[in-house]
């Protein structure tokens, strides 16, 4: 029975959440003539919103942020642990507007990969190595002078709760040739929202914000390498 009335409330969100994501992308795409991006951003950034919401209504699973106040004034690189969509859609929420380091493929998905792009997503194609590193720097220079954030999972792809996948160098790289600070950030989504699962289980999804990190006079490997530590040494605790 309870998990019957999971598997409702569950299927009841990804409907209420492709309502919400149609209206919400063809807004985005008629809001490209505005001349700032921040602005496209924190309209499409309603969505998530309205999404955590109703995420909330329907199965009953809220969010919790401990270290707001390590949010610097400025634009920075977020590095985050990634283990399910949940983050994708709540850090839009948490932290000031923002664009997205993804695969290149996600702007094919109808809808939503539109949006991704009105907002001005950095897409990359991992099989390009370098050249993939010097588009990312390119593009994410653009974007912090713009003042958006960008966001950047090092993983590369989601990992189930208590594994740990390879951290790649692109988010250190990028904050390092553009003089940023990266926020590292940690949760537990994955235990209520996971991997190739439609149910999503009720309860409260801890996030942590570390205090952003200098890398000035740094390479990115000791970057990658602070943000990996300081990552999966929080995410014991979680």
């Amino acid at each position: 029975m309870r998990h019957a009335l999971l598997y409702v409330r569950s299927l009841l969100f990804y409907v209420g959440l492709f309502a919400l994501t149609v209206p919400f992308s063809l807004l985005a795409l008629l809001l490209l003539p505005l001349p700032s991006a921040v602005t496209r951003s924190r309209w499409v950034s309603l969505w998530a919103n309205a999404v955590l919401w109703w995420l909330k209504v329907t199965c009953n699973l809220r969010y919790e942020v401990k270290g707001r106040e390590h949010i610097p004034a400025t634009p920075a690189v977020i590095l985050c642990k990634h283990q399910s969509a949940w983050e994708t859609i709540a850090l839009q929420c948490i932290f000031p507007p923002q664009v997205w380091v993804l695969k290149r493929e996600l702007l094919l998905l109808p809808f939503l990969g539109w949006a991704l792009w009105a907002v001005g997503s950095i897409p990359i194609d991992r099989s390009s190595g370098r050249e993939a590193l010097k588009k990312l720097v390119n593009h994410g220079k653009n974007r912090l002078k713009r003042g958006l954030w960008v966001v950047i999972f090092p993983e590369g792809t989601r990992t189930p709760p208590g594994s740990r996948g390879k951290y790649h160098i692109g988010g250190a790289w990028l904050a390092s040739h553009s003089n940023s600070s990266v926020v590292p950030v940690a949760h537990n989504a994955g235990r209520f929202w996971r991997k190739s699962s439609m149910l999503k289980h009720p309860g409260v999804i801890q996030v942590v914000i570390g205090a952003p990190i200098d890398t000035s006079g740094l390479k990115p490997d000791a970057v990658n390498k602070l943000v990996e530590d300081w990552i999966e040494t929080e995410m014991q605790s979680l």
